[in-house]
């Protein structure tokens, strides 16, 4: 059969004007896999949006407060890049907000030899956390490194290593790393995924 460039144009144009109809018609979302994500999310708490802090995918959730406080977070179903699906890290963001009954709020110290873990204050725990970085770096500290018959400087300490965590965000990666390097270190490491 011959078709002519009319005649093509003309069958493309019925098509597609039938599979538009076509379209129209049916309800999809009673038949799409996943209408039992699509229910109306929206309470009647105070409810906001924003983006998940972790990694650089950019997940967004939906945020519900009352009185001033974190309720509930979700994965919002209206964003393109979750589709209010969320990892682990997402998923646990209302766990590590600031009025989080079960957070910490001051460090504890367990004494060498004691079975019970004690409050104490910032200022002593950071202070105790600086005194023993300092005595392992300057008790381990290499200034040069020898290689056959040339000593080269390489100031470094191969004692203290760095470990990241998924929790936290670019900004304190960066920072931290760069705290890491000022003190000599050379294993840093971080376990964050996308």
């Amino acid at each position: 059969m011959e078709l002519s460039r009319r005649d093509f144009l003309r069958l493309s144009g019925t098509a597609t004007a039938g599979g538009l109809l076509i379209y129209k018609a049916l309800d999809l979302k009673t038949a799409s896999a996943d209408s039992s994500i699509v229910v109306d999310l929206h309470k009647p708490i105070g409810e906001g949006y924003t983006i998940c802090p972790y990694d650089g995918s950019g997940c967004g959730f939906l945020v519900a407060s009352e009185d001033g406080k974190v309720v509930n977070i979700e994965g919002d179903p209206e964003h393109p890049v979750n589709q209010g699906a969320a990892c682990a890290k997402g998923a646990s963001m209302r766990q590590l907000g600031a009025d989080n009954p079960r957070r910490l709020a001051k460090p504890k110290y367990r004494a060498a030899g004691s079975p019970d873990w004690e409050e104490v204050e910032w200022g002593w725990a950071l202070g105790e956390i600086a005194k023993k970085v300092k005595a392992t770096r300057d008790g381990h500290w290499m200034a040069t490194e020898k290689d056959g018959d040339v000593d080269y400087v390489v100031n470094r300490t191969e004692a203290i290593a760095c470990l990241g965590g998924a929790a936290l965000d670019n900004e304190e990666c960066y920072l931290l790393s760069k705290m890491m390097r000022g003190l000599g270190l050379v294993y840093l490491e971080h376990q964050a995924r996308i």
